[in-house]
């Protein structure tokens, strides 16, 4: 479009005590040729009356220099074929000087916040929404069990057609199994009968599900809105070819051109596949398997005749074959080992409450003994605990189990128990143990995608199998849009647990098909219409942007050109950041349009006091982290020139490369944590750009310049009061370096 632009400048929330706003005005007015005014409320009901009435005289491009970006959003949205962009003046500049601000290197923070706003504004387009050409609404959930049939009924009642399928001849999964369930009202003390036959029915008699028993998903291409999954006969091989294993090795050899990729276009078989079923979304409710315990050798499982696991005794139980004397085991053991079995949780330790409960209606003069390392009953649970506690015949003792044997026809359980600091022997007639849960996810064969990424979900191991995107921002959602689970392939979960997350699972879904139908990314970016878009005429196949895809986002043909999904992506622009020949970039968001804002900077060449470091911030925790500390009056250097970006993903090292070339003294990268414990809400970007900054340390060495100058550190979103002396600290050491050799030329 034809760009009318108008700047302004609030003066309130002490911005015009900080800054001469005359002479920002004018230095915006006659260097970035912007026109300028000034108002003391651009937030108000006058500011925005003067900001309209320039629009109604045809101002279609408006630079705000107020508050951060990240507040007053509706206050400065002016339409969507408007472009708006923002210059922090507050937060990160006239609150963030302490109590004595230099006024001349305020008034140089001020204007360069200004210059890389215009520049922003003259760079950005109005992006256009993605549409599909055919998008369905309908659903897939996969799993018949308490999550699954909770996922179709609410997708259900939401008005959505559901296909459920179920890889057993009937529905309603391990439930099917239970004598009993936990307490779900109050006084929670009291076990209640099974309600999954009525879960069952429910879902059966519902005209908008569709069920099919003994089917399992045999692939799944595609991408939200329009994911297509064919189905085969449990237990039945696989029509497909499925994804070759790829070493290290082998991708570095594939990387190099060196090595034909074996996967490569293995999404068309789905694409070209007229029999495979279209979805919208799908539901991951495949549940969990009772984890192996036959490592375990002195407690005698799979050689002693009545040891066995929870998930075998409810069986026994349910059959009503509780023996008399029953010890519930729920740690391995050993000496000085204080550690559950693998997988046990809270669920784990609830069973064997409700089972001893069993041995005790089952046997007036029954006794049961629980021991335990950890024993948890989150919520309402804790009565239930605490009624099983009144039971005389209910013994609980925190203990180290030593040793199972027979013993005549029954068993003897040997510990030393921690609470009477001494060694304990006990007569059963059955030992159970914890078994706990294993999410089916551990399979890789479970979800069978037709990814170029292969057919599960990445890093596995790192979650223990569980299928996850960010576990404490974004539940229910996985590496792979549109996809999303529920219940014990999630996390574990009780019954009521579960019910709640098939419906959050389910809610997240149709919010995806729903985004996707009006053309924006899901999450986390909500609303967000950019994607990202390549010039392939300058594409080499190098595979990088397909590889540091964090989402699965991007397929590729036989050469290994890239194949763009767009409702895959979620526009963290980490391929972007991965692409060496910069051909890919969004509307509102490209290599061109930070390049030209750090450009932009006005670096000082004559003044060794006046150094210039750039941060590249992101907007997710370490941008709002800064916020937070101006907020506090915290002081932030103010030789420091910050541009927020998606993610550190999307950092093109051009970038450091423009920074350093201009003269500017130093660039630090402030990122989410990554790691086993990672706070990346793009999963990966932050540890991508960090093995990425090391590469441009070797490169700075070669150009005569100190590697120290360029850092990437780690931010909380917590970290406020002690972001600026991570900032700080960093200008301290530039300043010892002293100015970058290539400043003035």
């Amino acid at each position: 479009m034809e760009k009318k632009t108008q700047a302004y400048i609030c003066t309130g929330c002490g911005i015009g005590d900080a800054l001469d706003i005359e002479a920002l005005s004018e230095m915006v007015s006659s260097e970035m040729s912007v026109d300028c005014k000034s108002h003391g409320a651009l937030c108000g009901k006058d500011g925005r009356a003067l900001i309209e009435a320039d629009i109604s005289d045809g101002v279609n491009t408006i630079v705000i220099g107020a508050c951060s970006f990240r507040v007053m959003q509706d206050e400065f949205d002016f339409g969507e074929d408007k472009i708006v962009t923002r210059a922090n003046l507050r937060e990160q500049c006239a609150w963030c000087q302490g109590e004595d601000p230099d006024a001349e290197y305020v008034q140089e923070l001020g204007s360069d916040n200004m210059r890389m706003a215009c520049v922003k504004a003259e760079k950005q387009e109005i992006p256009e929404a993605f549409q599909l050409e055919k998008l369905t609404k309908d659903i897939l959930v996969m799993g018949g069990g308490i999550a699954g049939l909770t996922a179709a009924k609410e997708a259900s009642l939401a008005g959505y057609s559901v296909t459920l399928v179920e890889k057993a001849a009937v529905l309603g999964g391990k439930a099917l199994g239970w004598r009993k369930q936990f307490p779900t009202k109050a006084p929670w003390t009291t076990l209640e009968n099974p309600t999954v036959a009525d879960m069952v029915k429910e879902v059966e008699s519902d005209s908008n599900i569709t069920v099919k028993t003994e089917t399992e998903v045999a692939r799944i291409a595609g991408a939200p809105g329009a994911f297509q999954a064919s189905f085969k006969a449990a237990g039945s091989t696989s029509e497909w070819d499925a994804p070759a294993k790829v070493g290290v090795d082998e991708k570095d050899l594939i990387e190099k051109g060196e090595m034909e990729d074996p996967n490569a276009g293995k999404n068309d078989y789905m694409m070209e596949n007229p029999d495979a079923a279209t979805f919208g979304g799908v539901v991951l409710a495949t549940g969990w398997i009772p984890a192996d315990v036959s490592e375990y050798e002195h407690l005698g499982y799979g050689k002693l005749k009545n040891v066995v696991t929870n998930a075998e005794f409810e069986k026994l139980a349910k059959e009503g074959k509780v023996p008399a004397k029953v010890a519930f085991i729920q740690s391995p053991g050993g000496k000085e080992n204080d550690e559950d079995f693998p997988y046990c949780n809270s669920v784990t330790s609830m069973v064997a409450l409700k089972q001893a409960a069993y041995v005790r209606e089952d046997n007036p003069d029954g006794q049961a003994y629980i021991l335990y390392q950890h024993m948890r009953t989150p919520g309402q649970m804790e009565m239930f605990y605490k009624g099983i506690q009144q039971d005389d015949g209910i013994f609980l003792t925190k203990a180290s189990v030593t040793q199972v044997a027979e013993s005549g026809s029954g068993l003897t359980v040997s510990m030393q128990d921690t609470l009477l600091n001494e060694d304990v022997t006990v007569d059963v007639d059955m030992v159970v143990l914890a078994a706990g849960m294993v999410p089916t996810t551990r399979d890789e064969s479970t979800i069978n995608l037709a990814y170029r990424q292969g057919p599960a979900f990445l890093d596995l191991d790192l979650f223990d199998g569980y299928a996850d995107s960010h576990f404490i921002c974004f539940p229910y959602e996985t590496r792979r849009t549109g996809v999303y689970t529920c219940g014990g392939v999630r996390k574990a979960t009780n019954m009521e647990e579960t019910i709640d997350d098939a419906t959050g699972a389910a809610l997240k879904a149709i919010q995806c098909i729903e985004s996707v139908d009006r053309g924006v990314a899901v999450h986390p970016r909500s609303g967000d219409k950019t994607f990202p878009e390549f010039f392939f005429q300058r594409c080499t196949q190098c595979k990088r942007c397909t590889e540091e895809c964090p989402f699965g986002a991007l397929d590729d043909d036989e050469k290994g050109t890239p194949l763009p999904n767009p409702t895959r992506c979620r526009r963290c622009g980490t391929c972007m950041g991965a692409c060496p020949e910069r051909i890919i970039g969004f509307k509102d968001y490209n290599v061109d349009m930070i390049g030209s804002m750090v450009k932009a900077v006005e670096v000082p060449d004559d003044d060794e006091d006046k150094l210039r470091i750039l941060a590249l911030v992101c907007e997710n925790d370490a941008y709002p982290a800064l916020d937070m500390a101006g907020m506090r009056g915290n002081k932030i250097s103010n030789l420091v020139r910050v541009i927020p970006v998606r993610c550190l993903g999307s950092v093109n090292m051009v970038w450091i490369k423009d920074a350093m070339s201009s003269g500017m003294d130093g660039v630090i990268l402030l990122g989410c944590k990554f790691g086993d414990n990672y706070q990346c809400h793009f999963v990966k970007g932050s540890e991508i750009a960090n093995k990425r900054m090391e590469n441009i340390g070797e490169t700075l060495g070669t150009l005569g310049l100190e590697p120290e100058r360029c850092v990437a550190k780690q931010i909380a979103i917590t970290d406020y009061d002690t972001v600026p002396d991570v900032i700080n600290e960093f200008v301290e050491e530039i300043i010892e370096l002293g100015p970058n050799p290539f400043k003035g030329f």
